[in-house]
């Protein structure tokens, strides 16, 4: 049987920011700590922050079967080779990924640079991986370059540089500090 279909990003996504919205909001009326003011500010931008590389990533989720599928060998997905076809196209990967090397500091202070390069990279290889498996049992047409992995873990350690330079000045590091889960002025 010969058949192709698409699962939105919105199928998929929408309902899980709902469950985020109802725990934010139990959490929140019940006084947890680190989900009122700032903190919350911080966890609501990160859910969506996430749901959008989710959405660019990983959606929409094409599902193809019999004569549709994609029958090349998935090996030939992979782009192994670092730099090897790198151009332009790995801006987009750096500035997707700056906004997490930016986000993660503030959730704590264990996310040193190196922390932060490594969470990025394993973020990223979690990206590859899934889109990787997609194409293996659903047959969608998508790549896996380790240009993908080098160029998101540059954005994050872009995004942590970014966020140490916003904190050298003295106002920004009271905003940002009002954030911050983990800060004393919670």
């Amino acid at each position: 049987m010969n058949f192709q279909t698409q699962i939105p990003a919105a199928a998929v996504l929408g309902p899980a920011l709902a469950v985020f919205a109802i725990i934010a909001f139990a959490r929140r009326r019940g006084n947890v700590p680190g989900w009122r003011g700032g903190p919350l500010v911080l966890r609501v931008v990160t859910a969506l922050y996430a749901a959008a590389v989710a959405s660019l990533t990983l959606f929409p989720l094409w599902i193809y079967g019999g004569d549709y599928r994609n029958t090349a060998p998935w090996v030939s997905q992979i782009q192994p080779i670092p730099l090897l076809m790198a151009d332009i196209s790995m801006i987009p990967n750096v500035i997707m990924f700056i906004p997490l090397g930016f986000l993660l500091p503030l959730f704590s202070d264990r996310f040193t640079r190196g922390r932060t390069t490594a969470f990025c990279a394993l973020a990223s290889l979690g990206i590859e991986l899934t889109q990787l498996l997609q194409y293996i049992a659903l047959g969608n047409g998508r790549s896996v370059d380790v240009n993908d992995l080098i160029a998101n873990t540059l954005g994050g350690l872009l995004g942590y540089a970014a966020l140490r330079v916003a904190q050298r000045k003295a106002a920004m590091r009271t905003a940002l500090d009002k954030l911050s889960p983990t800060s004393s002025s919670v």
